[in-house]
């Protein structure tokens, strides 16, 4: 019975291993990284490692060197790469749970640049490029930096606390869906030395800038329908530019036409005709693509009164008399504009934002989406039509 036992044991153990033989395979690192790399082909960039160290489920790309290519070709020296927990899936794919990044520390002459806490997770690397869903393209759960800082002559001159984004598939993974952020924004523009810029900056009180950007959005690859919900810069003291929009016809297959474009103009950047070729080649595939909507908003906090009265200044009068002037040229402007019905309502939302500055709006929203050569066409015959068929509309001060 004993030995029965044994050799039941021992046959069990012997399939579990033949089963789970693939799962328990020992990561290709060098596969690894040429998929990386081709994935990333798209960017223009090249990941090169000295050397390739598998570890189990780690794999650490020793002395790695990221090149971006093209006319300025520039090499950045990563150092020592861990990807932690890297697992192969269907179709030779790869997913990899955490990759940090070791702290960055440039110095050119009296310049530094520092930034902590890099790290990308849950990074997918597609088995092939080849296709034309979302799983030909390499993703990330999260990318994330801490703490940046740039100095001039031992001074701190810009600077970001955090920044942090982030993508997600839906649950048929047609759709990705992406946001993010940068805080902590700080601009310290005192040591400025060009004496009309200072009075500029001195006179918008923008001697030290401080701010965050958002951004939220989602893709449909398959439709081609991509929504920028919200892309927003918010400055204390300063105002908060908020621009959205949507568009049809960027499909996956269009992506790719214009990465291939894109890399063929930084092959043979010196080549004028090459490079016109290429322009007008890029220009052709954006047609493919239809204009939905766009907003873009500003909501003041301080800086128009600031402006006017700092043209007024140069103008040797005050803040309101530049303002009249403002309101007194704009017909002037918006007929040379030729705007055609939308002038009046332009000159009424932008003279109600001068006297009382809160809000400005312009939106764009038409019946139905409007392909591109359309608009190219009213631009260049019928400029005064452009705002009837995108549905443009400006207002001001709304609560």
């Amino acid at each position: 019975m004993t030995h029965f036992r044994t050799t039941r044991l021992l046959m069990a153990g012997a399939a579990f291993v033949a089963l789970s033989g693939e799962a328990f395979a020992a990561i290709d690192g060098q596969d690894l990284l040429a998929k990386i790399n081709a994935a990333y082909a798209s960017g223009s960039g090249v990941l090169k490692a000295e050397s390739i160290e598998v570890n189990g489920n780690d794999v650490v790309l020793k002395g790695t060197t990221f090149t971006a290519t093209g006319p300025n070709e520039k090499s950045v020296m990563l150092g020592n790469l861990t990807l932690q927990d890297v697992t192969q899936e269907d179709g030779g794919a790869y997913h990899i749970d955490r990759i940090e990044f070791p702290e960055v520390n440039v110095t050119e002459e009296k310049s530094s640049f520092n930034v902590k806490d890099l790290y990308l997770a849950g990074v997918v690397v597609p088995g092939s490029t080849a296709g034309e869903g979302l799983s030909s393209m390499m993703m990330y759960e999260e990318a994330h930096s801490g703490p940046i800082t740039v100095t001039n002559d031992g001074k701190q001159v810009f600077a970001i606390s955090e920044a942090s984004g982030t993508m997600a598939l839906s649950d048929d993974e047609s759709s990705l869906s992406f946001e993010g952020s940068v805080t902590g924004i700080t601009a310290d523009l005192t040591s400025v030395e060009d004496p009309k810029s200072k009075d500029a900056i001195n006179a918008l009180g923008l001697q030290t800038v401080n701010g965050e950007i958002s951004v939220s959005g989602n893709w449909e690859p398959a439709s081609g329908t991509i929504n920028l919900e919200d892309y927003t810069l918010d400055f204390a003291d300063v105002g908060s530019l908020s621009l959205s929009f949507a568009l049809s016809g960027y499909t996956m297959e269009l992506v790719k036409q214009l990465q291939e474009t894109a890399r063929t103009m930084q092959a043979d950047p010196n080549n004028e005709q090459a490079q016109q070729a290429a322009g007008i080649a890029m220009f052709g595939l954006m047609q493919q693509m239809s204009f939905q909507s766009a907003q873009i908003s500003f909501e003041d906090a301080g800086i128009t009164k600031r402006g006017l009265d700092y043209a007024g200044k140069q103008q040797g009068s005050d803040g309101e008399q530049m303002a009249q002037m403002v309101k007194g040229m704009l017909p002037i402007l918006l007929a040379q504009a030729k705007l055609g019905a939308l002038q009046n309502e332009v000159s009424e939302a932008v003279n109600a934002f001068i006297d009382d500055p809160k809000n400005l709006t312009v939106t764009a929203e038409p019946d139905k989406a409007v392909p591109f050569p359309m608009i190219m066409g009213a631009a260049m015959g019928a400029p005064e039509s452009v705002p009837g068929l995108l549905g443009v509309s400006v207002t001001a001060n709304e609560e």
